[in-house]
């Protein structure tokens, strides 16, 4: 298991990301979220921390749609 950070999911956007995170308050707070939901993915996935199939996969939806949403203010 690989943790999908955004500079690996976005490597064409890494300066973006940077500048954005200290100049846009709401992509730091969906860079935040981002990174808070993909640990806790990535903890259950190790098997750091147990939880329900059902638990995981609503994580890794918030993580796609929270990534989509990155996406729409990168590509603007």
């Amino acid at each position: 298991m690989e943790k999908h950070d955004l500079r690996h999911e976005f490597p064409q956007f890494e300066q973006k990301i940077t500048e954005l995170k200290t100049s846009n308050h709401h992509f730091r707070s969906l860079f935040d979220q981002y990174h808070e939901v993909n640990n806790q993915i990535y903890r259950i996935e190790m098997n750091v921390e147990v939880h329900s199939d059902e638990l995981l996969n609503a994580l890794r939806h918030k993580r796609v749609n929270i990534k989509d949403q990155i996406f729409v203010i990168l590509t603007n």
